[in-house]
Formats: C-alpha cells, structure tokens, sequence
C-alpha cells in the first residue's frame, strides 16, 4: 500500500451559502467489523459500499494476509470466510498503517487464533495506546508482548485457549468493547463487558445480523456465550456520519447554505454531532428514516443559521469522539462560548486533537483556552485567514478546511493528503457544495 504525500491545499472562503445534494463514504466503523465478521463467518458473503479510505484497506489487507480471499466483484467485495479456523498464520508482519480500530480489533479476532502474529503501524499508530487491550485480552488467556513492556505497537500476539470474563471497562470504549467481543466469540464460558456509559454499538448489532446471540443488559453491559459460529450473509454499509459531520458544519455555520447528506448511518450511540448542532441551534432534519441490518440509517437536510455556544460534558465523549475537531470549529464560529470537557481521550488520536485544535484555531483570531480534558472556545462571526497545520491527522486537516470557507482569505493547509485516509474525495465534494 502506497504512503501518503504531504501535499499544501488551499480552501478559499465562500461568498455565498452552500447548496448541494452529495453522498459520503461508507461508514468506517461498520465498515471495519463488516470485514472482519464476514472473514470469520462460513461461506461467502458481499459487502457493498466500503469505503475506499486509507484505513478500511488496512483491514482488508489483513484478513487477505490471515488467508482469507477477498476479491471485488463489480460494486461489491465478496469474502469467502471459512470460519475462526480458517484464518491462518499470516507470513510477515501486519502493517495496519494509521488505523487504530484495525490494530485493537484485530488484537480481539488473534486473541483467539492458536498461532503468533505480530501487529503494527505507521509512527502515529505506535504512539497511541494498547495496554487498554492488552490487560483483557490478556486476563483471557492470550499473550500479548508490546514494545518494551510500554502498551505500545509493535503488538506480538499469541493467542488460542481463550476463557470468558467479566470485565468493566475504566473508561467506555467501543474499539476495546469490541476487542474483548471478538475474543469472547472464541472462548470457552460466557464473557460480559461493561463500561460506564454506552460507546458505539456497532458490533453488537453486526454481531447478531450474523447469527450471534448475546444479550445487552441496561444500555452498558453485554454478554455472550463463547464458541459461536458466523453465517455468512450481505452486508450494506450506511454512509458515514462522522464524514458526514464536515458538510453538516460547514452548511450550519453558513447562514441561508442548504445541503442534504444522502444514507447516512445515525446510530444514536455515536450521533452526538447532531444532538450538539441542534443545541446550538442548527436546523437538521432526518428524512426518509429507515433500517438496514439493525442500523438506522436517513438522508440528512441542514440549514444554515446563526449558532449558540454551548457545554459539552463528560456525557457526550463516546457518541462525539471523532467529530470534537470539526465541532470546535462549530464553536469557533457560534455566538458566545462553547466549553469541552471529560474528554482526555482526544490527547491519543493521531495526534493530540485538544492542542492540536486549540493552537490552529487560536491562528485564526479565535481565543482558545486548551485545558487537561478539553477546551473553551469563544466564537466570532468571522476568522482570521493564515497558514494551518493538520499535524498529519485527517479529521484535523478536514476541520481547517470547513474553518477556511469562513475565514477571510481563506486558509492554507501544510498536509491535506492524510484525509485521504479516511475520505480521498472529502475536497472535491467541499468545492461542488460551495459551486452549486
């Protein structure tokens, strides 16, 4: 796989509202289990609108280094899965590139796997942290080695023989839930995982649609019986909410823009990023609601209007995780201020996205006060234009671009290639909204 270019890009500032009807990536989140489930599942299965980001190919690459085929087959990529057994030894490392969700989920499917594999990563990914991994998928019965002992890739992983346990998550997590799922589907007893507030239930749900069964109990506890066998089945993915977040910004900071976002996934466990646009005024509506394969999935209309700053607390961290960068901008541009908290975790994505943000928006005129766990943010109507660094984070280099449209002269980004590791035509679909 290819290696990511820096490349400078321009985003002029608009002169009018936004006007567009466009349709995003396919959700990368699903898109990842949708992978992994259908590789670990007897028979064959298709899978249609993955997306074509950076990220979900890691994945790919994987299960294909595991053994598995994995071939495209006009718009769909068909998977002949032939069971947890039939993965095999893969005979060299597995590069899974920048994507912290491929490494911590795949730690989960070789926890159980009777050979030895090692995982690893771009620098980005060896920075960030494993030992919320390692200690349950450890505690389970695999054994896990991480560069000097620090809970860091490169990850040696030796696994087989797995038992079911009862673990509480410190802080909720859906790529560890997710982990410890897909461990638990291999092991011997019952597992049950429980996290102090809901994250993303996208495996839960992936899980049953393959003929799982486990139990959620509350909305923060699930429980499974191990040994279970995966059918093989199609899966569509919805559109991805968290790339759809930048246009919903971006048309709800432009007063009299009308955009519509069509098949977007809206799982209430991550729509944070409409639950906080609509308290700060935005008008979005959902349209033709629907179901597929459990996910609730709506084309999405906003309107652009005048914001309100708002309090984003500790309740909002795991339904909004990857979408704070972009709200900062929201809150850069709304009236009055806006304060982040309870949300530390942003100090270990592909890079440090509370300094990060905080040190590019302070760039453009706003005043951005970073604290441990989050910002504040006082908005203006207008930025200031200048030079921005994405720090090779993509969601970063994606929310300076939607802050350009509102910025006088616009604003010049030093790396905007790495969004193509998630969204490769996120700047083609900015500029036909803004040409419309």
């Amino acid at each position: 796989m290819q290696s990511v270019k820096c490349k400078m890009k321009k985003v002029e500032e608009v002169k009018r509202p936004l006007q567009g009807d466009l349709t995003v990536p396919g959700d990368k989140s699903i898109g990842h289990r949708a992978v992994i489930f259908t590789s670990a599942a007897h028979g064959k299965s298709r899978i249609f609108n993955l997306s074509g980001g950076e990220d979900n190919l890691r994945t790919v690459q994987a299960f294909k280094d595991l053994g598995v085929n994995i071939q495209v087959e006009g718009e769909a990529l068909c998977v002949e899965g032939k069971g947890w057994d039939g993965l095999c030894p893969s005979a060299k490392v597995i590069d899974c590139g920048n994507s912290g969700t491929t490494m911590r989920l795949l730690s989960g499917v070789l926890a159980g796997r009777p050979f030895g594999t090692t995982l690893d990563g771009d620098a980005s990914l060896r920075r960030r942290p494993m030992q919320r991994v390692i200690d349950p998928l450890g505690r389970m019965g695999a054994q896990i080695l991480s560069q000097n002992g620090k809970g860091l890739a490169p990850l040696e992983i030796r696994g087989g023989k797995l038992r079911g346990i009862r673990y509480l998550l410190p802080i909720a997590s859906a790529q560890v839930k997710s982990a410890i799922i897909l461990a638990g589907l291999q092991a011997e007893g019952v597992t049950v995982v429980q996290e102090p507030q809901q994250s993303r239930d996208h495996t839960e749900i992936m899980a049953q649609a393959f003929g799982v069964k486990l139990k959620v109990e509350g909305a923060c506890s699930v429980v499974l019986e191990g040994r279970q066998r995966l059918c093989a089945r199609e899966v569509r993915v919805p559109g991805d909410l968290s790339s759809a977040a930048f246009f919903l910004v971006a048309a709800a900071t432009i007063p009299g823009s009308d955009v519509i976002i069509r098949e977007v996934g809206c799982n209430p466990t991550r729509a944070g990023v409409i639950q906080v646009l609509k308290r700060m005024g935005a008008a979005i509506e959902l349209m033709r609601q629907r179901e597929e394969a459990g996910e609730l999935v709506a084309d999405l209309r906003i309107i652009g209007k005048r914001l309100q700053g708002v309090e984003m607390g500790p309740e909002m961290v795991a339904r909004t995780i990857d979408e704070y960068p972009v709200l900062a901008v929201a809150a850069a541009l709304a009236e009055g201020v806006t304060t982040i908290s309870g949300a530390k975790e942003l100090r270990y994505k592909e890079s440090d996205r509370i300094a990060t943000m905080a040190s590019e928006l302070r760039k453009l005129g706003v005043q951005a006060e970073e604290r441990e766990d989050g910002m504040k943010i006082e908005g203006r109507k207008r930025l200031r234009g200048g030079c921005v660094s994405s720090y090779g984070d993509h969601r970063v280099a994606m929310a300076l671009a939607v802050a350009g449209l509102s910025a006088e002269g616009g604003v010049e980004i030093d790396d905007s290639a790495c969004a193509d590791i998630s969204f490769p035509r996120f700047f083609d679909l900015l500029e036909g909204i803004r040409a419309s």
